[in-house]
């Protein structure tokens, strides 16, 4: 079994499940047995094993959440939600390393993904969550996101779109300290993970890199170990809060 602490209701919810983390935490839950379903959501859903239900999302999409959430809220209470759809680089897309790099349309989709499509998940989600017992809403964050470390500077629109995020979560977290006063809201940093969106900045694996399944195994310890006084903050893989 997994941590006992991970949420409670018959289903948990990735979205982005076709990432690496993302079908790397699927995997997860299913081995550990402590949901009924887990729904694997994602843009292109994939063939899944049992009791894990592949449904389509586009998280930029608001009537695509909103059907999601249709389908979702018909398998009962979601104990546990994981947003880990994110986007750093693709075409047209690459992080700044100066400001005259940086193009308003790609930051504008990148913010569409990053801080709008987790928002629009928490919208739609946290009604299908208990209002009393313990929940877990987190989304994929990411060290840079944090104003007081950011020390290097360049990064502009994934920066600004993680900080944007951690804004939302602890936003969140206060409204719902109100209205589900059980349910904890997180922001998680995975730290650097072998997957497509690190490969171009971290190609050969070393020390410091994560393989999706062991980022996948600290995310779940992580979530197990919060506590609510700890809702709307940052933390990263190994449990370490991330200054905002």
């Amino acid at each position: 079994m997994n941590a006992p602490g991970l949420g409670r209701g018959p289903a948990a919810v990735v979205v982005g499940a076709s990432g690496g983390v993302g079908r790397a935490l699927v995997a997860a839950l299913a081995a550990g047995g402590d949901y009924d379903t887990i729904f694997a959501l994602s843009r292109t859903p994939a063939p899944q094993p049992d009791g894990v239900r592949p449904l389509a999302i586009d998280v930029t999409d608001e009537e695509s959440v909103m059907a999601a959430a249709r389908d979702l809220g018909e398998a009962g209470p979601v104990g546990l939600a994981i947003v880990a759809s994110g986007i750093l680089h693709g075409p047209g897309i690459a992080p700044e390393k100066a400001i005259r790099a940086l193009d308003p349309a790609a930051m504008a989709r990148v913010f569409a993904v990053n801080t709008l499509g987790p928002a629009l998940v928490a919208k739609h989600l946290v009604p299908l969550m208990p209002r009393r017992g313990r929940s877990v809403f987190a989304a994929l964050s990411a060290r840079v996101g944090s104003i007081g470390d950011n020390r290097l500077g360049g990064w502009y629109a994934y920066r600004a779109s993680k900080a944007a995020l951690n804004q939302v979560l602890r936003t969140l977290a206060v409204e719902t300290a109100r209205t589900h006063p059980d349910l904890i809201v997180a922001g998680l940093h995975p730290g650097t993970v072998q997957t497509a969106l690190s490969q171009p900045f971290r190609p050969e694996p070393g020390p410091g890199l994560f393989t999706p399944e062991e980022s996948a195994t600290h995310l779940l310890r992580v979530i197990g170990g919060l506590t609510r006084e700890e809702s709307g903050r940052v933390f990263a893989w190994d449990g370490q809060p991330i200054p905002p």
